[in-house]
């Protein structure tokens, strides 16, 4: 079985002859374990074209991952303390939502992507060798980087017709690039927004269903119409609407299935969803010990995956994860039925 039949099958229940596996590698571990590290993820094969790329550039980050001060094609400035770890978005191009018709917004692309919506962590290639999950759209995450995190939240309250009008644009703007990926050979385009606090979601389910919902679903309603999967990526506490996004045309979800729970998870999304796996970042990959790091892969996989498929091997890795950890992960992965 090839890998994009295998990651198919994976996704939609069809019974792999295993789990299709997912390198998710920060560039800063790269950085860290260079050759060491290069060595491990050649030996697990990648079913999503990590191998059919060049080696990440250690010095033309995006601004998100270059270190000090770099503004994106939005106009946000990012403050990176670390070289290929996501900084922290400080300066924001729309202070003002009064003055929000001053606000010129970048080209769609035509030759590639802005920078500003490069995810360095995961890299995604394609082929006619393998499936392919392109792209990466944000949108939640892109409001707050355009308006700074505070003065999203508190638009959210007041819930204004400036802010309304922001967001239709920026699901406008949105909607464009998704045609633009469409053109490409993709199986599936990529949408991540970090929606969970450590335990609970950071706005009430209802705001999130009267203003995102429909909006995401339009998104997605374009992606399934071409054919293609729709993933979806969520860190935090989002069991309030996972059940939504399964609703609205989720394909794959990735979370942090232990601060969702491991039984929570078996109860309301196996069999339901396929699964891109999160393994504990938080501590078993960092802090435990490679036993530890086998077992969690088991946890997750009955956890998530089902006799006829929906799960993908995949689990972050960072500069703060052991080599031992890193490849007591891929060894889980390989002996995953």
């Amino acid at each position: 079985m090839n890998s994009r039949e295998r990651v198919r099958r994976a996704i939609h229940f069809g019974t792999p002859d295993r789990p299709p596996i997912s390198h998710a590698v920060l560039p800063a571990a790269c950085i860290k374990y260079g050759p060491a590290l290069d060595e491990i993820l050649t030996e697990f094969h990648d079913d999503f074209g990590w191998d059919d790329y060049p080696d990440l550039p250690y010095t033309d980050f995006p601004p998100q991952y270059k270190k000090g001060m770099n503004r994106d094609d939005f106009g946000t400035v990012w403050r990176v303390e670390t070289a290929g770890i996501c900084g922290i978005p400080c300066e924001f191009p729309i202070l003002d939502l009064d003055r929000y018709g001053e606000y010129r917004w970048p080209p769609v692309f035509e030759a590639g992507p802005p920078a500003g919506r490069l995810y360095s962590g995961h890299r995604a290639g394609y082929d006619d060798r393998w499936y392919a999950r392109g792209g990466w759209f944000t949108y939640f995450e892109q409001l707050q980087q355009l308006r700074g995190m505070e003065a999203f939240m508190m638009d959210l309250a007041a819930e204004t017709p400036a802010l309304l009008r922001l967001m239709d644009d920026l699901l406008d703007f949105n909607l464009d690039w998704i045609d633009r990926w469409l053109r490409l050979e993709y199986d599936g385009l990529h949408f991540g927004d970090d929606w969970g606090a450590q335990s609970a979601l950071l706005v009430r389910p209802a705001l999130w269903r009267r203003l995102f919902k429909p909006r995401y679903a339009a998104m997605f309603r374009k992606v399934k119409d071409a054919g293609r999967d729709v993933w979806f990526h969520s860190d935090g506490f989002i069991n309030d609407i996972i059940g939504d996004l399964a609703e609205i045309g989720v394909d794959v979800l990735n979370f942090q299935i232990a601060v969702v729970g491991h039984d929570w998870t078996e109860r309301n999304i196996r069999g339901r969803i396929a699964v891109r796996t999160d393994i504990d970042r938080q501590n078993i990959l960092p802090f435990g010990t490679p036993d530890q790091v086998r077992r969690e892969v088991a946890r997750t996989f009955a956890a998530c995956g089902t006799g006829a498929g929906g799960v993908i091997a995949c689990g972050e890795i960072g500069p703060d994860v052991p080599l031992a950890n890193v490849r007591a992960l891929y060894e889980a992965f390989r002996a995953a039925p």
